[in-house]
């Protein structure tokens, strides 16, 4: 995989010594940004500290990293990854605490910590803090790190909306972070793995650069011109709205392969991405959310006329089709057909009855599958994706149950009419005329 990369980093308008500190390392295809906190220069000095270990962590273990691309359990490989990062987030808040406690002036230092980790065709996240990371594809952009800070909480609590930020008494709070590398001996950090495609591009930054980021102008900036001008453009930006604090970026862009068109792999994951935003189970999570959601999928390919579920039979996964047509009968009557963009079997992800029914593939096709433990694991590890899928499950199966309800009751009334009819003398039929 082919990237190219570039970086700046400014003091500011505002401060007079710079507390940011990034790394750009391209044999490990480590990159880094820190935002130290803490008078006395500690700042800087939290964020040096970080930098440094998180580049020491993943260089002493690069062998996993190695052989990500020769591993059989591709799922084991990823995750061993994502603990080599965490790993080093860990060591280093341990070093920024220790030298806190050596030196009394730099008592209470802290920093933020967003690192993206390059590996075969994959990317691997570690964060914590108010810097992010951005990711730009197909002219889309996505924040891909949630900021830990105090606002975005109460944003997230439905305390706060976000426009009224600048306007509410936290606004002075604006930039107080919930968890911080450092200012305890451990730190819990966020960690994701992703497909990286051809022609992305991602942005790590301090919060001195993305307060003044506003819709659709990142995607223009990161799209036109030289990698090596973007970091340059990024802080010129900033300074211009006012340079309150520090400004760093980091710019990094995977090769693009559009001259020879789009890859299998891109399409397929466009189109798994397409599918679940469609649909009103999913249509609510962010773009992170939905690249989590894919890592704990699978997809299965079946052929005409393959089984898929058998009346009677035990359950423990929920299908969306990605292609194809899949018909559900019991025995040989037909209730539905299912096409691109439907799903079924969602009560086996809550429910360990039987199946109600069977499903056959009727042309080739292709299925997501979400299997129980799998959503299980999601409610004990990530609550707020858990509550924006139980919500959306419970007013799916709500307008089902409503649905239902209608039908036998229209049911019911063409049940009764004959009888009705039946009732009527021949007098009363033709009484108008």
């Amino acid at each position: 995989m082919e990237i190219q990369f570039f970086a700046a980093t400014d003091v500011g308008r505002q401060r007079d010594h710079n507390e940011d500190n990034f790394l750009v390392d391209p044999k490990l295809q480590l990159f880094v940004v820190a935002d130290g906190m803490g008078g006395h220069a500690a700042g800087e000095v939290a964020s040096q500290i970080t930098v440094h270990e998180l580049s020491r962590g993943v260089r002493d273990e690069a062998a996993v990293i190695e052989q990500y691309g020769r591993a059989e359990d591709a799922a084991a490989a990823r995750q061993a990854i994502l603990t080599v990062l965490e790993n080093a987030i860990q060591r280093a808040s341990a070093a920024v605490f220790r030298a806190a406690q050596e030196d009394p002036e730099k008592r209470g230092m802290g920093t933020t910590a967003s690192a993206l980790l390059l590996a075969g065709d994959r990317g691997f996240i570690a964060h914590v803090g108010d810097s992010r990371i951005y990711l730009v594809r197909q002219g889309q952009v996505h924040q891909i790190t949630e900021d830990h800070s105090l606002v975005n909480e109460l944003v997230r609590r439905g305390k706060l909306k976000r426009h009224e930020i600048d306007s509410s008494p936290y606004a002075k709070y604006k930039n107080a972070v919930t968890r911080a590398v450092g200012a305890n001996e451990s730190v819990d950090a966020d960690t994701l793995d992703f497909d990286v495609l051809p022609g992305d591009r991602f942005l790590l930054c301090s919060d001195g650069l993305h307060f003044y980021l506003r819709d659709g102008e990142l995607g223009r900036l990161l799209d036109h011109g030289e990698v090596a001008e973007a970091p340059r453009r990024l802080v010129e930006l900033a300074n211009a709205g006012g340079g309150h604090d520090n400004i760093t970026a980091v710019v990094v862009r995977i090769a693009d392969e559009a001259a020879r068109g789009p890859s299998q792999r891109a399409s397929d994951l466009s189109n798994r991405v397409e599918v679940l935003k469609s649909m009103p189970l999913f249509r609510h999570l962010t773009y992170k959310e939905i690249m989590f959601l894919l890592n704990v999928t699978s997809v299965r390919e079946v052929a005409p006329g393959e089984t898929i579920l058998v009346e009677g039979t035990p359950g423990e996964e929920l299908f969306v089709v990605l292609a194809g047509r899949v018909r559900l009968h019991k025995g040989e009557t037909r209730i539905t057909t299912f096409e691109r963009g439907a799903h079924f079997g969602e009560m086996a992800l809550v429910d360990r009855a039987p199946r109600s029914a069977s499903a056959t593939a009727e042309t080739s096709a292709k299925l997501l599958t979400l299997r129980r433990d799998e959503f299980y694991q999601i409610i004990r590890t990530h609550p707020t994706l858990a509550n924006k899928m139980l919500w959306a499950f419970v007013q799916v199966l709500t307008e089902r149950l409503r649905k239902t309800t209608a039908d036998l009751s229209g049911m019911k009334l063409e049940a009764a009419a004959p009888e009705e009819l039946e009732d009527l003398s021949d007098d009363a039929l033709f009484e108008d005329d």
